[in-house]
């Protein structure tokens, strides 16, 4: 029998350790991730060594990963068939820290331990030592691949120094046995150790057994080729990965080596789940790297509208920190979601355009995330835009386009894409602002949504053509034809100077009109104010602080009743006076920006009377 021999640790092990159990991980559980995932790189190493070696320990032995629990014992073993380690090996890989010896690197460690830089942690294989965070004692025994290497056991107590001995018949690879701490003993139960590795390992490329029994049986699909995968594979992928029930809507499953190398498989659902009143979702794009699951839901890998989209993305570009917990380098995570996100929306944009019809089902569902995306995310808002779809002045009610479909049917002399949002086709198609545009053959979107006066504002233009609204007081459509004499214009400057003095504070200003062809007059809203949207939102919220709305009147000199109203402001200036206020009260309904309806009432009555005397 040979004499254990015991060695100290190196010193910067020694912090590492006492950073690790005390200070570095959040959640224990991280340790079986962790020693599974150094398992599995064994496991590959053993997998190349067999394509150039001849001559190896146990060659028929199978390449796979096995757990044990012992709740009696209070141990928790797990076994590889990998490379396994030479007594040297042990030395180096469990003693020292990729044989650095650097002070630099241990101190380097230990400002990531307290959320300092962690631009080194990743690249010297720590994650062993998590292990003792749950462990009183921890033994490795081992042989190496090569037949000739002593059977050995390492153990150690985390504190200051660590055995090697000799262990009769040991298989080829490692066998970790940890025996746990009092307050860790609930990872020598089945239940709960499988639930870890539910969660993190997976995908696993090597069979992993617990208590003998395969607990990772999903295949990691998105390294495969997508020719090699099936419907019905992916669709239980996506109810597994997702926990959905429905089908998705759209897959993308792709591989890139540049800028990064990347596999990523991406669902879109079927359902809307904000929809039901579900609350905001959680990102649904787990991180992986090498098929070990990084974080299960990234917050600022996809940008935040993209909060709808379920899969996976795997980059073994990403350089970690020790404890797997975060990416030592967040520009390239943020150069990781900014290459998926841009291919997903051109995937999107490509997809919509071979068959329209599926898109608009899907949009339907799921348009006020593309919206959120025009006003939060920048770098994608050109073409997020091009996803939008709207009713126009030229589809029929249920019937969208896009805004690329727009400008290409746009007229030469068309200076802008018009819009105008309101709660319905009707409050459009009833009001005084439409018309107009439609005698000069120009199409007008129609927004619905309150967000839409959000998607506006942050989209100032699409492929060079300014976004304008049909009641912007910029608006200039030139000469409009239209029957009828119009007053003439010192008759106009006359009658529009009395209206503005006659309607007072209820206007900022009253000018002749060239945008009106069948109405008398419309209110428009001065550049800076609340568009009518804004300011019903605003007063429900505050209703005591929002004062009457300042508009532009624009008057229609063609007009019968205008016309008449100008005569009647010499004959009668009363009745011309309760006609001008019920013009412009028509013309704030019509805008929406009409706070007290019951005048209309009260006043119409005053006018019949005054006409029935």
């Amino acid at each position: 029998m040979s004499t254990p021999i015991t060695h100290e640790f190196q010193a910067e092990v020694k912090q590492v350790l006492d950073i690790v159990i005390h200070s570095l991980y959040t959640d224990r559980e991280i340790f079986i991730r962790e020693l599974v995932s150094n398992a599995a790189d064994a496991l590959e190493k053993m997998r190349l060594t067999q394509l150039t070696e001849n001559e190896i320990f146990q060659a028929e032995k199978n390449l796979e990963i096995s757990i044990t629990t012992d709740e009696t014992a209070g141990t928790l073993t797990i076994a590889d068939t990998g490379i396994g380690m030479t007594r040297d090996e042990l030395v180096e890989n469990l003693g020292t820290i990729a044989h650095s010896g650097s002070k630099a690197f241990a101190s380097a460690l230990k400002n990531a331990g307290k959320g300092g830089d962690a631009s080194l942690i990743g690249q010297f294989g720590v994650g062993f030592y998590s292990a003792f965070m749950v462990a009183e004692e921890v033994k490795v025994y081992t042989h190496s691949w090569r037949g000739k290497a002593e059977h050995l056991v390492w153990s150690s107590t985390g504190v200051g120094t660590y055995t090697i001995d000799e262990a009769p018949d040991q298989d080829r690879g490692c066998r970790i046995v940890i025996k746990l701490k009092e307050d860790a003993k609930d990872f020598a139960k089945t239940w709960n150790v499988k639930s870890v590795l539910g969660k993190y390992s997976n995908f696993v490329g090597f069979p992993i057994t617990l208590n003998g029994e395969r607990v990772n049986t999903v295949e990691a699909i998105w390294l495969k080729n997508k020719d090699a995968v099936t419907e019905e594979e992916y669709e239980s992928f996506y109810k597994f990965t997702a926990k959905a029930f429905d089908k998705p809507s759209y897959r993308l499953h792709f591989q890139a080596d540049a800028p990064l190398v990347i596999n990523a498989l991406l669902f879109l659902p079927e359902q809307n789940m904000e929809m039901f009143g579900m609350g905001q979702m959680e990102p649904g794009v787990a991180l992986y790297c090498k098929k070990v699951l990084i974080d299960p839901s990234p917050p600022k890998l996809l940008p935040d509208w993209m909060r709808f989209v379920k899969g996976v993305i795997d980059s073994e570009d990403l350089p970690l920190n020790i404890s797997r917990e975060s990416m030592q380098d967040s520009a390239l995570v943020r150069k990781l979601g900014e290459v998926v996100s841009k291919r997903l929306i051109k995937f999107l944009d490509k997809e919509a355009q071979d068959d329209a019809k599926k898109f608009q089902e899907f949009y339907a569902k799921f348009s006020r995330f593309f919206k959120e995306g025009i006003a939060t995310d920048h770098a994608n808002r050109d073409a997020i835009a091009k996803l939008l779809r709207y009713e126009s002045s030229m589809t029929g009610k249920g019937e969208v386009i896009s805004l690329s479909d727009y400008v290409k049917r746009m007229k030469e002399d068309q200076k802008a894409i018009y819009y105008q949002v309101a709660p319905s086709r009707s409050a459009i198609e009833g009001g005084p602002y439409l018309e107009a545009f439609q005698s000069k053959g120009y199409e007008v979107l129609f927004l619905y949504e309150s967000i839409d006066e959000y998607v506006v504002s942050m989209l100032p233009e699409f492929e060079g053509k300014k976004l304008q609204a049909v009641n912007s007081p910029d608006v200039d459509l030139g000469d409009i034809t239209s029957e009828g004499d119009a007053l003439s214009e010192a008759d106009a400057t006359a009658f529009t100077t009395w209206l503005k003095e006659t309607l007072g504070t209820g206007v900022e200003d009253v000018r002749p009109g060239k945008r009106l062809v069948s109405a008398p007059a419309l209110a428009i809203t001065p550049e800076g104010e609340m568009t009518p949207q804004m300011r019903q939102m605003m007063k429900a919220l505050k209703p005591d602080e929002i004062e009457a709305p300042k508009v532009i009147l624009e008057i229609n000199p063609k007009h019968e009743l205008i016309k008449k109203v100008h005569q009647l402001r010499s004959q009668d200036t009363d009745l011309a006076t309760l006609l001008s206020e019920q013009i412009l009260d028509n013309a704030l309904l019509s805008a929406g920006l009409l706070d007290d309806p019951q005048r209309v009432v009260s006043r119409t009555e005053k006018i019949m009377a005054r006409i029935a005397a």
